[in-house]
């Protein structure tokens, strides 16, 4: 069982427990709560630009643009069996 499989299992187990149902019921509770995901939400996006820029200055592929060379390839690839197809389809015919 990997770390995430773990936690999700204990927090599953947490939310069933009464009590914390009823801390869950808390109006301050339920702010805190969201304002750390706020929180998580924004230092993750630092976090990954940060990332981006260091890796254009070592001159490295970040992962969106490693993810549009992927698409490039799949479309060029679709490209070339279609022609491949066709140029068949033409040999077939007498």
């Amino acid at each position: 069982m990997d770390l995430k499989d773990f936690l999700t299992k204990k927090g599953l187990e947490l939310f069933q427990d009464p009590r914390v149902s009823k801390l869950m019921q808390d109006e301050r509770v339920l702010k805190g709560l969201m304002r750390a995901i706020e929180v998580r939400g924004r230092l993750q996006s630092e976090f990954d630009e940060q990332v981006e820029k260091l890796a254009k200055t070592m001159g490295l592929a970040t992962q969106r643009e490693v993810r549009q060379l992927k698409r490039t390839i799949r479309r060029m690839e679709g490209k070339i069996q279609k022609e491949r197809d066709r140029k068949a389809g033409e040999s077939e015919e007498p």
